[in-house]
């Protein structure tokens, strides 16, 4: 009988986790986290509602591998390419240049840490809690888990206002997930903290061992990575599951080796096909089960039994925002203040580390179950309401917006008609180009602004910007030096790189890199085809007024719409739709997804203003 209730509430956990995304599609409510909405489903089938779901060892696993997996997905989560600090600074819309965002990150979270402690010895002397340590960690906590997703959705994550908020988002979750590691070596039954040396010792060791693996172009390891062997993701899990024993057996908390494992795995830059593969198991399973578990767990009805839990609720809440909004009004400097208070809103969101915090103190005994489950809520409360209000008052209009930077290598008879159509529209090109060496058929009333280089060498290309570019363009003379700048660039993590090469085996070596390639010899012999079998398709492709064009889909407000509904058709008509690695014909039922690429023709000025509305949301606001 006992087998048969841990099924079947096994049954429950799963189907709920599968039902939960669905629910929040159907009913539009995309602007709540899925994890938040997995836990508030947890409390409707859990303690705080039917009670249907009993815990035992089955559910406990699997939910300790969720909580694992996530605190590997946290490390995983860290761009350590943010604390370069090499950006170059742009000039602001009200003429300012942008701060330094690592210096102005790390004194944002100095100032937080500040306000947090200082918070957490009031509630001490309030009478609320007993452990300033844990306090301190939980109020200075940020979650990367909803800062990530609503700055995407934004479209901000590349600007300098953007890149702030992650970056101290991304130090407040490295400084906290470290203390919190040392609060629990502290209070473990004969606990020492400099065993946790150990663990360090050990991931540094691991990183310089994988980091020479890495650099190795090993080709019986590529072979493996794919079919039936799958060996960057079995490496993944055993590093995971190394770096959890080596904790535990120093008296650290798993989660610290879980955490570790991500970092690690983050500064040896993967590919994102294993990023992607990683996300598919965690978010697809395990950390789901966790959540859901968590609501499963928390007893709501118990807080009501306790006033001061009760109070500590606001308070808590009040405190979180305060901690936030004071030491980020340093940005006020360059920043008007409705963007200001947006960003301390947005902050103010926690949940896994919080969840970890409480669950720790909980288990350690500092804290009871109650205020635990308090914890969790607070932390709940945040993720849902903090990602709405930065929405509603960020300011989208544009001041906030910024081109696609393409950076082009090479000026010539290709590529400086090209930069100067881009320049008219939604790109900031920018031409990089040998110094003394005099453009060939090129008249002299055109002006073009070229950045000199010493020469093609990747020294002298890593010394500019070119690789802060989202897309990068190479046509010099030469294929060989097309190729090696294409590979270095997309090894510094360029999104697009496009080679110019006229050998098919060299274009074919590209392409399994990564990198997109075109031939002036088969552009040339395609055009000629073209022009031969389709006149009035090659006319659509080469007019400047009615062309094809492509956008893609990043406003989260058009997620889910068809195309019956969608109200900004105007004098454009949606031709194609490419979906992943699907090619979708469209039709009045068919849905927008988010990062949809879409094909459409019309006039230039109206698909200009629809790039716009779709990516950013600022055209048609009004």
């Amino acid at each position: 009988m006992e087998h048969g209730l841990s099924v079947t509430s096994l049954l429950i956990v799963i189907f709920a986790a599968f039902l939960t995304p669905l629910i929040l599609h159907k009913l539009k409510l995309n602007m709540i986290p899925v994890v938040v909405a997995e836990i508030l489903i947890g409390l409707i089938l859990g303690k705080s509602g039917f009670d249907i779901v009993e815990t035992d060892m089955w559910l406990e696993t699997l939910s300790t591998l969720g909580f694992i997996f996530l605190m590997f997905l946290s490390g995983l989560e860290i761009d350590f390419k943010a604390f370069s600090g090499g950006k170059k600074r742009t000039k602001l819309p009200n003429g300012k240049f942008e701060p330094n965002t690592f210096v102005t990150a790390t004194i944002i979270f100095i100032g937080i840490f500040i306000l947090s402690l200082l918070l957490s010895y009031l509630f001490v002397l309030a009478g609320f809690i007993d452990d300033v340590f844990l306090m301190t960690i939980i109020i200075s906590t940020i979650s990367l888990g909803v800062v990530v997703p609503t700055l995407k959705e934004a479209h901000l994550m590349q600007t300098g206002i953007g890149q702030i908020i992650l970056l101290v988002a991304v130090i407040a979750d490295l400084v906290t997930m470290i203390l919190l590691a040392v609060f629990a070596s502290l209070h473990e039954d004969g606990g020492n903290t400099w065993l946790l040396l150990i663990l360090f010792a050990a991931g540094v060791f691991l990183y310089l061992v994988l980091r020479s693996f890495n650099n190795k172009n090993i080709p019986y390891l590529e072979s493996m990575a794919t079919g039936t062997i799958q060996i960057g993701t079995r490496g993944v899990f055993t590093l995971i599951i190394f770096l959890v024993a080596i904790s535990e057996t120093v008296g650290a908390e798993n989660i610290l080796g879980a955490f570790l494992a991500g970092v690690l795995v983050s500064l040896l830059s993967p590919n994102q096909e294993l990023v992607h593969k990683l996300d598919s198991f965690g978010y697809g399973f395990f950390i789901p089960i966790f959540f859901v578990m968590i609501g499963v767990n928390l007893d709501i009805w118990s807080l009501f039994s306790e006033p001061k839990l009760l109070l500590l609720i606001p308070l808590l809440l009040i405190g979180l925002l305060v901690s936030k909004l004071i030491p980020i009004y340093i940005l006020k400097r360059w920043y008007d203040t409705k963007t200001v208070v947006a960003s301390g809103v947005l902050l103010t969101s926690t949940l896994s580390l919080v969840i970890a915090a409480a669950t720790i103190g909980e288990n350690l005994g500092v804290i009871t179950s109650e205020m635990s489950g308090m914890f969790i809520l607070v932390a709940v409360i945040t993720s849902v309401f903090t990602p709405i209000v930065f929405k509603k008052m960020f300011p989208m209009d544009g001041e906030h917006m910024r081109k696609i930077k393409v950076a082009i290598i090479g000026a010539n008879q290709f590529t400086l008609p090209v930069y100067q159509e881009l320049k008219k529209g939604l790109y900031e090109p920018t031409i990089y180009h040998k110094k003394q060496e005099k453009l060939e058929n090129q008249s002299t009333d055109r002006v073009f602004e070229i950045i000199e280089i010493s020469d093609f060498s990747i020294e002298s290309i890593q010394e500019t910007d070119i690789h802060e570019a989202e897309i990068v363009v190479i046509s010099t003379g030469e294929e060989e030096i097309n190729a090696e700048i294409g590979k270095a660039l997309k090894d510094q993590g360029v999104e697009r790189v496009i080679c110019r090469v006229e050998r098919p085996e060299t274009e074919a070596a590209l392409k399994n890199y990564g990198i997109e390639a075109f031939s002036t010899l088969l552009s040339t012999r395609t055009l000629l085809r073209a022009l031969i079998e389709s006149p009035h398709i090659l006319s659509i492709l080469t007019n400047d007024e009615n062309s094809l064009y492509e956008i893609q889909l990043l406003n989260r407000k058009y997620e889910g719409v068809t195309l019956r509904e969608f109200p900004f058709t105007g004098d454009v008509i949606f031709v194609r739709i490419f979906r992943g690695k699907d090619s979708i014909v469209p039709h009045g039922e068919t849905e927008l997804q988010l990062e949809d690429r879409l094909i459409v023709t019309g006039s230039k000025e109206y698909v200009e203003e629809l790039t716009q509305e779709l990516q950013y949301g600022s055209y048609f606001a009004h």
